[in-house]
């Protein structure tokens, strides 16, 4: 990877950190995604599935369906998807859908990850379209964020709990 390539994935990456940080002031998971085209940026999303009380409201799936408004065409060839995290299967299966050409991802996702962690759904041979992968861009400071993030809930989970036994007792 050249140096400037690098330096347009991290710009890219903190524009989906950023959105990551609105899912995150919202109560949501904090992933952020941005989809690029010719070098700028066309669609963003951000996770929602808790505000929204809709289970597909990933940030991919919103930044994908943003793309295909912006594209007016549901394929997106030739377009780049930065996300926070590694993606899950269903957002991994829309991406192939889709025809994103390039996914670069920053943590990866051990338990649920579709790019090569948990599983692998973009190099599957049965694929018909094949989605290139970097992955680990930023990634310390994407898993950091999340870490917190699920720190704070286990945290507040816990006291919770505390402040019910008291209240029982």
């Amino acid at each position: 990877m050249t140096e400037d390539e690098l330096n347009n994935h991290e710009q890219f990456m903190r524009r989906a950190m950023d959105l990551a940080a609105h899912a995150e002031s919202l109560g949501e998971v904090p992933v952020g995604a941005v989809v690029v085209y010719q070098g700028e940026i066309i669609a963003e999303g951000w996770n929602r599935p808790i505000t929204g009380n809709d289970p597909t409201a990933h940030a991919e799936i919103m930044a994908l369906q943003a793309a295909g408004q912006a594209l007016d065409n549901y394929r997106l060839l030739d377009t780049q998807m930065y996300v926070t995290l590694e993606p899950c299967v269903m957002c991994a299966g829309a991406m192939v859908h889709a025809r994103i050409g390039k996914l670069i991802y920053g943590a990866s996702d051990l338990k649920t990850g579709a790019a090569g962690s948990a599983m692998d759904i973009f190099g599957h041979p049965a694929m018909n379209h094949q989605v290139e992968i970097t992955g680990g861009v930023l990634d310390e400071e994407c898993g950091a964020m999340l870490s917190a993030f699920f720190k704070k809930r286990r945290a507040a989970i816990k006291a919770k709990k505390v402040e019910q036994r008291q209240q029982a007792e």
